[in-house]
């Protein structure tokens, strides 16, 4: 990340073509949550949403595409979609106890039950997680979707416990998002915008991870324009079940 600041995501914000990217990406969520049938239908767009979104972040993380209902990485992001707005609640005031519950949620079946929710052995982990801690608890002027993108990119370069990095920072991005009320009841399969723009996810990734104000740039640009991706995956999933109410008569 760029250097220090009084406001080091407001700086991240400022990068060359972020502002533009993060305005486009907030337009594509309201045109979502403008939707009609969301009076109506919230909780099951809602529900489709969490679905749709946990797919595709389990084939990020490998699995096959489109994934087993029983892999366990599935498994893992639909617990974790679950309690994504619960979590969200608490995130502001304890981030690192947010962090660890969504390991608990994704990495079961896939780690032994004594390192669930706990982060590597690893003094330069545990400095970065309290940082990232500080960072978001610390106030900004910065947009939503820039905080979101920043909190995916460190959780998912640090990889502080090993198995399941990716699930939990696709998680977490969701958590940030309602937590700052850009997507109050997490309608946007964010996930899924990712994985329509996988080819660039994990080149973009490292490039965030060497620190660069290009690589943070370019990495956040792509998270702003996988969330544009996801809102329009959540307008899919509105016109399907009005679709489907219409063709029973509803």
């Amino acid at each position: 990340m760029p250097g220090p600041a009084a406001d080091p995501l407001a700086a991240v914000a400022a990068l060359p073509g972020v502002g533009t990217a993060a305005a486009q990406a907030r337009d594509g969520v309201d045109a979502l949550l403008r939707h009609p049938r969301l009076r109506q239908r919230a909780p099951a767009v809602s529900a489709a949403s969490t679905v749709r979104g946990a797919r595709a972040s389990a084939v990020l993380e490998g699995a096959a595409d489109p994934p087993p209902a029983v892999d366990p990485r599935v498994q893992g992001a639909l617990r974790a979609g679950a309690e994504i707005v619960r979590l969200a609640a608490v995130w502001e005031r304890a981030p690192q106890q947010v962090l660890a519950r969504l390991h608990v949620l994704v990495a079961h079946g896939l780690v032994p039950a004594e390192r669930l929710g706990r982060p590597l052995d690893d003094p330069g982990v545990a400095l970065r997680l309290a940082a990232l801690g500080a960072l978001v608890t610390a106030p900004t002027a910065a947009p939503a979707v820039v905080v979101a993108a920043v909190v995916h990119g460190e959780v998912a370069t640090l990889r502080p416990f090993g198995v399941g990095d990716g699930l939990v920072a696709r998680a977490l991005e969701r958590v940030v998002l309602i937590a700052k009320g850009t997507d109050p009841a997490g309608l946007t399969p964010t996930e899924a915008g990712h994985l329509r723009l996988r080819r660039a996810y994990r080149p973009l990734l490292e490039g965030y991870a060497a620190g660069t104000p290009a690589g943070v740039a370019a990495w956040v640009r792509h998270c702003c324009t996988a969330y544009a991706a996801g809102a329009e995956e959540g307008l899919a999933i509105c016109v399907a079940d009005a679709a489907a109410a219409s063709a029973a008569g509803a």
